[in-house]
């Protein structure tokens, strides 16, 4: 014979029936969020549910003559570093979804991917041409594209960590366009940005050969017009990224622009003179409060 439940045991039935819906539903969503992850969490071929996209670059092995034997471990290592990174750009792509404004992949993450495989690069050919023909043309592969892009360019929601453990970004929304900066260039907000200074590399040259005047001087402009223009970009992006967005978005590019322009400044003058060494421990810069 059956026998009513009291009222309490009714109301226990009821909650725990509705903590078992609950942890029901909740199993069903985490099965629905992981529906969409790849097996393969590599670097390479990094994508996340938000869809950031994947950085491929040309080949440059195959687009290589004949390594000579007394630079083939040199190239090798240089090879080996082009992998390295793409698949550190790739990392971070994943890392910064939702940072920045809608040009913040390029000027992030892709020039300054550009800018250190124009380094490697030259470093490949120079290794090269020591003992052989000096390959040309070596840095129209340094470009990079974005691949299947998704929602990386602009902010996430207000105050939300995006996915790759960006949780210290919270409260980067709006960034999107980056409304309001424009102008700024010159304004009093540098005060507030500081300045970049960079070491001079013009004194520390040895004599330069009259036939190396010419693109020696080009390229110490160019190392003038780099500084300009990062400290053009330190006024414009005041406020984005998190804390190592000046690092890693301004004075981390600016090196690796100075590391190529003074390579090409050294190997200028060596062409008919003792090349000078060391140049690259000018390129670093600081920021300057």
């Amino acid at each position: 014979m059956s026998r009513a439940l009291p009222k309490y045991n009714k109301r226990r039935v009821t909650f725990i029936g509705g903590a078992a819906a609950v942890a029901l539903s909740g199993t069903v969503i985490a099965g629905f969020a992981l529906a969409g992850e790849t097996p393969d969490s590599g670097a390479k071929n990094a994508r996340t549910l938000a869809g950031p996209g994947t950085i491929t670059c040309p080949d440059v092995r195959s687009k290589l003559p004949a390594v000579p034997a007394s630079a083939k471990a040199e190239v090798d290592r240089n090879l080996t570093l082009l992998n390295t990174q793409i698949q550190e750009a790739n990392k971070r792509l994943v890392d910064t979804v939702g940072q920045g404004g809608p040009n913040f992949v390029q000027n992030a993450i892709l020039g300054p991917l550009k800018d250190k495989r124009v380094s490697t690069v030259n470093r490949i050919a120079t290794a090269i041409g020591r003992t052989a023909a000096k390959p040309q043309g070596l840095d129209s592969l340094a470009a990079c594209t974005l691949n299947g892009a998704g929602t990386n360019a602009g902010g996430g929601a207000a105050g939300k960590p995006q996915a790759g453990g960006n949780a210290g970004n919270a409260g980067n929304a709006g960034n999107a366009g980056n409304a309001g900066n424009a102008g700024n260039a010159g304004n009093t907000g540098n005060a507030a940005a500081g300045t970049i200074t960079c070491p001079d590399v013009r004194s520390k040259l040895p004599a330069v050969p009259a036939s190396a005047k010419a693109e020696v001087d080009r390229n110490l402009t160019l190392l003038d017009t780099q500084i300009r223009e990062a400290n053009t970009r330190l006024v414009n992006t005041v406020g984005q990224g998190g804390p190592n967005f000046v690092q890693n978005a301004i004075l981390g590019p600016l090196k690796d622009k100075r590391v190529s322009t003074v390579n090409r400044i050294a190997t200028a003058i060596g062409r008919t003179a003792a090349k000078p060494q060391g140049l690259d421990s000018l390129a670093a810069c600081t920021l300057s409060k």
